[in-house]
């Protein structure tokens, strides 16, 4: 047999490469073994491990309604978006895992880093708070009794929250949550009796949902008070903004459900803003929650704790307090319903109805058999009897709550009276001259003693700065104070004769108001040049003086007490004195000699205070026509002499040796009211005399 073809090899090497060959192969061979050698080192696992993997997403909510084709109902896909290049990722993946291979302790440390959550924008945030409190809002509302632990996630939003505006959220849609679902009565804490007996299973419902709503609102009125009152040694601060929000709630609660539980508790958070002479949006929310409290308090019983625990304050503070918390008792209903005085001229009818021709109406009557009447008149026998019941328990009630109430009142003002402290003067007057028909008898001696002192003192004061040339403007301040504290004495001192029976009594009792009459007439020339006898700090708007320090208008308008003006004073001081049945027919002198001193006044007041003025000289002029008619004619004199229009005593001016020459000025006065005002008392006078 032939022997095969052998094929023949080429050489590709050139051929000066032959002794290259030899070192090639030892290098390849020794690098191959280093190679083989430091894979042992090599971690695939770890490394594969760390790649991201391609999980299988889930199929997305169709959103789109299917197509009816020939064929029948098909789905529409909606496309993707692309993603990004996922090459990008692995390659950044890969190189981390390559630097990171020879690192045990960066791999354990690098692992929790990358399971942290991503971070939610602070306004989505609140967004979704929102719409979560809304949930729960409608959840509760829908069925309270299955949905009441929704209260502790709202409670947990308010502790947890991650931003101040959601905890605000929280704490306010608790509160609106906690006005609707609260009920109409006072829920009574289970003894242990109550709790080991047997009820229907209705029943033990309704006492478990009571005694957990009970104890969230609870927890809810810890944290306002938390919030409102933070400890001294905590380490975080209250956000202003969410104490003045809890206040808010407090308030809104005490106005909505006041008879509901932890009311002193409400009533503790308002009394602690209120202790703190810091004048803000909150010290007047919680003043204006309590006057509004008072003022629809019926039976007493929240009128009654809030008075005793602003007392109560009041003495820890050695009132120290603001003047505004003060004007709150000026809301009472302290035996309001009692205090008014029947009509002389006619007959007050208890119902509205009025009768026609004076018969009955008739009324058609319905047939009832003889057994139907005896029980429709049993019935109302029995309702007549419990309404009467009724009635007069919550009458004693009510009046035993308001006696007390009036007691710690009296006593407040009583000590500051005691104490004389400048700035509280005004309001207490203000309340005694208010309550003075409540006062008791025996304590009118006593309560006049102090009035005269405190208007010598105003009269001291007032000498005081005569006497100085150059005044400060604190000066004048407290002279124009004192004037008006002079004012509220004498009108607490009238009406402690015009309330009860004790302008009957005045003559046992012994009580003498000559001494405030005599003042009255003494401060009506400094009054009418007064530049603020018609300025009330609520109403009147006024330019700040810019030669006053800035300090001075704040403590002018503190000052100031909130309610009537000093014309308005001064003519409650004149009606009683001048036309008070309380006090009698006035001798013609005192008449007299105070129509003559207010014509003159009224030349210096302004065009308002000018023409009050002249409307109460009408009405002295209707009623006693005859006792001043010689000052305007005087042809009807029976003394003569010099007129003294300075004396401080009435009986010392000779009154009746002048004449009213004021007349002829206000006839030319630039306001014609004042002018027909003017001319209506001469016609007055001319017509009665």
């Amino acid at each position: 047999m032939a022997p095969g073809r052998t094929t023949k090899r080429r050489r590709v090497s050139p051929p000066g490469d032959e002794g290259n060959d030899a070192s090639q192969s030892s290098k390849g061979s020794s690098s191959s073994n280093k190679f083989y050698s430091n894979t042992v080192e090599w971690d695939l696992e770890q490394d594969y491990e760390r790649r991201p993997r391609k999980v299988d997403k889930k199929e997305q909510e169709r959103t789109r309604l299917p197509i009816k084709t020939a064929e029948g109902l098909q789905n529409v896909d909606v496309s993707e978006p692309e993603e990004s290049d996922s090459f990008l990722g692995t390659d950044d993946d890969e190189e981390d895992a390559a630097s990171d291979a020879g690192d045990d302790m960066d791999e354990g440390e690098e692992e929790p880093a990358e399971e942290e959550k991503p971070k939610i924008p602070m306004k989505l945030q609140i967004i979704q708070a929102k719409e979560e409190l809304a949930k729960l809002a409608t959840l509760i509302n829908e069925d309270p009794e299955e949905h009441l632990g929704s209260f502790k996630t709202m409670a947990d939003m308010v502790h947890n929250g991650a931003h101040v505006a959601i905890q605000k959220l929280a704490l306010a849609s608790q509160a609106a949550i906690f006005k609707d679902v609260i009920p109409g009565y006072r829920i009574r804490p289970l003894s242990d009796q109550d709790m080991s007996g047997k009820l229907s299973k209705e029943v033990r419902k309704l006492q478990n949902y009571e005694q957990s709503l009970l104890s969230h609102y609870k927890h809810y009125i810890q944290k306002l008070t938390e919030l409102t009152k933070p400890t001294k040694g905590a380490k975080v601060e209250v956000d202003p903004t969410l104490k003045s929000l809890a206040i808010n709630c407090a308030c809104n609660l005490l106005l909505s459900v006041p008879h509901f539980n932890f009311r002193a508790e409400l009533l503790k958070i308002l009394v602690n803003r209120l202790a703190k002479r810091q004048i803000d949006a909150d010290f007047v929310k919680c003043r204006e929650t309590l006057e509004e409290v008072f003022s629809r308090d019926e039976d007493g019983i929240v009128s009654l704790e809030a008075v005793r625990l602003l007392s109560k304050m009041m003495k820890a503070k050695e009132f120290r307090i603001h003047e505004g918390v003060l004007d709150t008792f000026l809301h009472l209903r302290l035996l309001s319903e009692f205090s008014h005085k029947g009509s002389r001229d006619r007959i007050d009818r208890e119902t509205e109805e009025e009768l026609s021709n004076g018969k009955k109406p008739k009324q058609k009557k319905e047939f009832r058999t003889k057994r139907e009447r005896k029980i429709e008149k049993e019935r109302k026998a029995v309702e007549k009897d419990m309404k009467q019941a009724d009635a007069m328990v919550s009458h004693e009630e009510r009046d035993k709550n308001q006696a007390e109430t009036l007691k710690l009142v009296f006593g407040t003002y009583f000590r500051i009276l005691k104490l004389r402290i400048p700035t509280l003067m005004g309001p207490v007057l203000e309340g005694l001259a208010k309550y003075a028909h409540l006062i008791n008898q025996d304590f009118f001696g006593d309560l006049l003693e102090a009035l005269k002192d405190l208007i010598g003192h105003a009269d001291r004061a007032e000498l005081e700065d005569e006497d100085v040339e150059d005044e400060d403007t604190e000066t004048a301040t407290a002279t124009r104070d004192s004037q008006r504290e002079a004012l509220l004495c004498t009108v607490t001192a009238f009406a402690l004769l015009q309330g009860q029976d004790a302008s009957k009594a005045a003559a046992t009792l012994h009580l003498d108001l000559s001494f405030f009459i005599k003042h009255l007439y003494r401060s009506l020339y400094s009054l009418s040049i007064n530049p603020d006898v018609e300025f009330n700090p609520n109403k009147s708007l006024r330019l700040p003086d810019p030669n006053e320090n800035s300090s001075t208008p704040q403590s002018q308008s503190r000052n100031k007490v909130n309610f009537q003006t000093p014309t308005v004073l001064l003519l409650r001081c004149l009606q009683s004195t001048l036309l008070s049945r309380a006090q009698g027919i006035p001798p013609p002198v005192r008449v007299a000699g105070f129509a003559k001193r207010l014509l003159t006044a009224s030349l210096q007041v302004p065009e308002k205070s000018a023409i009050a003025t002249l409307s109460l000289l009408n009405q002295v002029a209707k009623n006693h026509a005859n006792r001043i008619s010689p000052l305007w004619h005087s042809e009807e004199r029976k003394g003569d002499g010099v007129f003294n229009p300075y004396a401080t005593d009435i009986e010392a001016t000779n009154v009746f040796a002048g004449t009213v020459w004021e007349g002829e000025l206000l006839r030319l006065h630039y306001c014609p009211q004042v002018r027909d005002a003017a001319v209506d008392i001469e016609k007055m006078i001319s017509t009665r005399k």
